[in-house]
């Protein structure tokens, strides 16, 4: 890194490794959205979009990240991480993350047909009537998440 470099914050960091699954995902002719899990500073889980390949509706990539974690750490329960996701979470995926108890979820970009944390649903941050509550935060390189979106749909019409 040269003088003029500021460091990536572990955020940064971590929602640009999502962005490299989310490209994995596009190489498999998938949506490109791509999830990482994180505790304690360390990778515990990851996924990118799989339903097509998987013949799965539920093979979103927050789905896949928390199935890898939960197999890496022998547990259905998650609490102490962060998901960075690439694209707001949609319902079916806020549910899981609440009941996987995911302490804090970031995202890049909003999805204003389905997402779950504000844009069309307000799941995430968590509804104080759930029995655990997760923050949620978007923005998080949220242009450049956006544009891997429209291009890989501007190219597919």
């Amino acid at each position: 890194m040269n003088q003029n470099q500021t460091p990536l914050s572990a955020d940064e960091m971590y929602m640009r490794h999502a962005m490299t699954l989310a490209r994995r995902a596009e190489a498999e002719g998938e949506v490109p959205v791509g999830a990482v899990l994180v505790k304690d500073g360390e990778v515990v889980g990851e996924g990118w979009n799989r339903p097509i390949a998987a013949s799965d509706p539920t093979a979103h990539a927050e789905i896949m990240a928390l199935r890898d974690a939960g197999l890496r750490l022998n547990n259905y329960r998650l609490p102490g991480t962060t998901l960075y996701v690439t694209l707001e979470p949609c319902p079916m995926c806020a549910g899981a993350i609440v009941h996987s108890r995911v302490s804090r979820v970031v995202f890049g970009a909003a999805d204003p047909k389905g997402g779950a944390a504000g844009s069309v649903f307000r799941l995430l941050p968590s509804d104080e009537r759930f029995n655990h509550h997760v923050q949620a935060e978007g923005g998080m390189l949220a242009e450049e998440c956006a544009e891997m979106l429209r291009a890989f749909f501007r190219a597919r019409r």
